[in-house]
């Protein structure tokens, strides 16, 4: 998905292998409101005591592709 000539970036969620989520499959309109989905997934699936969520974030780029800015476990 390219960013578009408005320049809007979209996130996404990957999972451990860096692709996208299996589960949070979705388009994202903010970093923040992608951290908040996984950070509520994960807890509710493994629970608060669980270590580092094991999701990360891309975002798209201008030229249609994803950058990681936040790695799984981090």
């Amino acid at each position: 998905m390219s960013a578009g000539i408005s320049g809007v970036r979209r996130y996404r969620l990957v999972d451990q292998r860096g692709c996208p989520h299996p589960v949070l499959d979705d388009l994202y309109e903010s970093l923040d409101a992608a951290w908040d989905e996984a950070r509520d997934w994960w807890h509710e699936q493994f629970g608060g005591d669980q270590g580092p969520v094991g999701i990360g974030i891309e975002v798209s780029t201008g030229c249609g592709s994803w950058r990681t800015l936040r790695y799984p476990g981090c």
